[in-house]
């Protein structure tokens, strides 16, 4: 199965790129890809481009294929490019004109939900429920879309951080693929002595893999950003002993001294170079880095931390329906079509990341790729989202931390090694302090 880049699927908050976290507003609004049925009165359905160009084209061909019945509306499609997301949707909604139905940004859901932009899907889960639709999800998924009025969206596209290790590099250093911390440091100081670093990946602005592997390391440790009454509790010990292990991986020279710069496209380059033999990375990196590395690159199995617990970050990226539509019925009415027919966007191999559902995991086409089949596996139903450990759900604070400056310049700062860990999570604890009190006010 091939999937996006991780630089496609960083680029999902909404409010921490256009007003939170002080990044302005792109200046235009392209929208492609229009498609209309012919009726006078259709829903709009607004997707992004998730994967390769096939991804939209086939996704439009499932979209203009659905046939509504007697009373319902049909459905337009229209592609919203990643470079104009963050001003199509609050323009089109700010006067009427926008979609019934859209994906867009993972946690934008949640602001236009506290906006009253978001028609909740509970009628639509409920009639799931009678369907056999609602068990195919998988493991947790539709939780962590509840919010206190109700499911702001329903799930749609995984994006998930899971460990990759080169086999022939482990091979060559002498050693095995890690299982816990120890193992992990372990490994990274044989593959040293090659001369191949054991911590790849990259945290230039807008690359999010660097800030969300530090997150893993603290849920894998029983840590996070956020407790229960959804406020920013950083300065835990568990934060503070996850954040240490990756320091000492930094001042031991296992972590790339570029990667406080490094870009997606850097990363990879160096993964094809057979400079990482071991790191974090999206579900798709194999098949990203093609050819015989490709062949080498394997997920490995989650981590036990010091905690003994197991735990990493991921991004169930979602579908939401709004209040402005021709018909809510008919909203409903389309989404269950959808989801009953989108599984050709996964097994026609169209670069969508990792798909929602259990029936489309099982199918021939999706278990082709093992490496997908172990994050579905192994890696899904131990992962947890940004709003870990205080909540399984999404919540609007969340939107603060999801791909804004104050996440990069914290995982930077530990990365470039010139620092303590109580002064990155001091600075990171009122960072995150300061953004909820502007979002608020």
């Amino acid at each position: 199965m091939s999937t996006t880049s991780s630089s496609a699927f960083t680029r999902r908050t909404f409010i921490g790129l256009a007003g939170a976290a002080g990044v302005g507003l792109l200046a235009g609004c392209t929208r492609n890809g229009a498609g209309s049925t012919g009726a006078t009165r259709a829903l709009k359905f607004w997707n992004m481009p998730w994967g390769n160009p096939q991804f939209n084209t086939l996704d439009k061909k499932i979209t203009l294929d659905y046939k509504p019945a007697s009373g319902l509306d049909s459905a337009q499609y229209q592609v919203i490019q990643w470079a104009d997301w963050t001003t199509a949707f609050p323009t089109a909604l700010a006067s009427n004109t926008g979609p019934a139905v859209s994906s867009g940004g993972g946690t934008m859901a949640f602001q236009f939900a506290a906006e009253g932009k978001i028609a909740y899907a509970d009628n639509l889960l409920d009639s799931w429920k009678k369907n056999g639709l609602y068990d195919d999800f998988l493991p947790g998924l539709v939780d962590t879309m509840k919010v206190d009025k109700g499911y702001a969206a329903v799930p749609y596209n995984l994006d998930m951080r899971v460990m990759w290790y080169n086999t022939t590099l482990l091979d060559k250093a002498g050693t095995t693929p890690p299982t816990d911390w120890d193992s992990y440091k372990a490994a990274c100081a044989a593959l040293k002595k090659i001369g191949v670093y054991g911590f790849g990946l990259g945290a230039a602005s807008g690359s999010g893999v660097g800030y969300q592997v530090l997150l893993s390391f603290m849920i894998n440790n029983g840590g996070g950003l956020f407790n229960a009454a959804h406020e920013p509790d950083v300065l835990t010990d568990a934060n503070t002993e996850a954040m240490q292990f990756v320091l000492d991986c930094v001042k031991a020279g296992y972590v790339d001294p570029h990667t406080p710069s490094s870009t997606s496209a850097n990363v990879l380059s160096q993964w094809q170079a057979r400079k990482y033999g071991l790191g974090f990375d999206t579900a798709g990196l194999a098949n990203n880095a093609g050819g015989t590395v490709g062949k080498e690159l394997v997920v490995g199995s989650p981590l036990t931390g010091p905690s003994g617990k197991k735990g990493a970050v991921y991004f169930p990226n979602n579908i939401m329906m709004y209040t402005h539509t021709p018909s809510q019925k008919s909203s409903e009415a389309f989404m269950t079509y959808y989801y009953k027919h989108m599984a050709p966007l996964w097994t026609e191999h169209t670069g969508i990341g990792l798909p929602p559902l259990k029936s489309i995991t099982n199918t021939a086409a999706f278990r082709q790729d093992a490496n997908a089949v172990k994050a579905i596996e192994e890696w899904q139903p131990i992962s947890k989202t940004m709003a870990a450990p205080g909540s399984d759900s999404l919540f609007y604070e969340v939107i603060t931390v999801d791909g804004t400056p104050i996440m990069n310049t914290f995982a930077q700062s530990l990365y470039g090694g010139n620092t303590t860990v109580k002064a990155v999570l001091t600075k990171l604890q009122s960072d995150i302090e300061s953004s909820i009190k502007a979002l608020k006010h």
